[in-house]
């Protein structure tokens, strides 16, 4: 039975060329098409469809107010179509903090000229993110409300009880009779060894890295260089967005830039950022046209497993594919600690999974315990 398939575009253009892009999918059938963000809603409801595809801005409600109701009424996959410039990246990670699982260029040369592949990307998408969805529609919209802010108020929690240990920790005094008890995780502890973490990310990074960002202390100890694949525009839209919203500095990275505690660098798109020797700054090349990502997770991981050994952190968060997998491999050869997502928490399981298959990882977390994590090793 093919996904149903709901078009929200305001132009007639779009939403033509969409539907037959999309119905050329057995897997896939388009049940309605939506001129405007009121119309999504109400169709939303009455269709009932497996998956959305949603243009951000449209008359009488815009995109992103109507990615907001539809989540809060029945949840259900959405995926954006975003213009490339500076502003429609500001827009389109509003619809992720929104609920918008992901992404695609809106590029009218590509879809009036039936580009192979466009079709391939969306084809993927819609049907990925609609098999993997769970059945929202069969469950009550308050009980899954509720359960959203109970992981949110956990992970919260964790992070203000560990915040709180640390500072009880930094100002008590160690008594000289009584050595302090050896930790159980004492055998794995990274603090004093490592001096770098690097994060990798894709499919529904951006909503998992601000989780992350947000809740680290303007004192963390050590430098985060993030690789999460962006288009130029979106990277430095996301990084100006994290910055306003995190205690630690957040930056789009550019040639030269120191790595120091407390400050996060973000791979800017269409660009490869890669550490120099010694780990104290990046570089940003253009990188290999024949590189399927760009930024790409495994070239920054690899350039650390180079210069700077095993002195390093690797997590790799949702995404597809298998990006980050060959970089955590030298990593871990270099004898640096691996974590990787839970398949509960991605949104799509596969960077984290081909990492974990691969025996890599030290330790596979749920979302909302890499914060708390971190805070606990360092």
């Amino acid at each position: 039975m093919a996904y149903k398939v709901l078009i929200v575009d305001d132009s007639s253009f779009f939403q033509h060329r969409l539907k037959e892009i999309i119905g050329e999918h057995p897997d896939l059938e388009v049940v309605g098409i939506a001129s405007n963000g009121r119309e999504a809603i109400d169709k939303a409801q009455e269709l009932e469809p497996d998956i959305i595809s949603m243009d951000y801005e449209m008359p009488y409600l815009d995109g992103v107010s109507a990615v907001r109701a539809i989540m809060a009424e029945r949840p259900v996959p959405i995926v954006m179509f975003s213009s490339m410039t500076y502003e429609g990246a500001t827009i389109t990670l509003e619809a992720l903090d929104a609920g918008a699982v992901d992404f695609i260029p809106k590029n009218f040369a590509e879809v009036s000229r039936n580009s192979a592949i466009l079709k391939k990307k969306l084809h993927e998408k819609l049907i990925g993110f609609a098999s993997n969805a769970n059945p929202s529609a069969r469950r009550n919209t308050a009980d899954l409300a509720a359960e959203a802010n109970e992981r949110s108020q956990r992970a919260k929690e964790r992070t203000a009880a560990l915040r709180a240990r640390m500072s009880a920790r930094s100002e008590a005094s160690p008594s000289p009779s009584a050595p302090a008890a050896p930790s159980p995780r004492a055998s794995v502890r990274l603090k004093g060894r490592v001096k770098i973490v690097a994060i990798g990310a894709s499919t529904g990074g951006p909503v998992a890295l601000s989780d992350i960002i947000t809740n680290l202390p303007a004192n963390f100890p050590l430098p985060l260089v993030v690789v999460q694949h962006m288009p130029e525009n979106f990277t430095r839209a996301f990084a100006e967005r994290l910055n306003r919203l995190a205690s630690v500095n957040v930056k789009e990275a550019e040639s030269g830039d120191a790595l120091l505690p407390g400050h996060v660098l973000i791979a800017p798109g269409g660009k490869q950022m890669i550490v120099d020797r010694g780990g104290r700054s990046v570089k940003i090349i253009d990188g290999d046209d024949r590189v399927n990502y760009k930024p790409c997770v495994d070239i920054t991981f690899a350039s650390i497993a180079s210069n700077m050994g095993g002195d390093a952190l690797a997590i790799v968060l949702t995404g597809m594919g298998a990006d980050g997998c060959e970089g955590a491999k030298l990593l871990k050869s270099k004898g640096a600690a691996i974590w990787s997502q839970d398949q509960e928490t991605s949104v799509v399981y596969g960077m984290p999974a081909a990492v974990a298959r691969a025996g890599l990882s030290d330790e596979v977390l749920p979302l909302d315990e890499v914060c708390p994590r971190l805070l606990s090793e360092f």
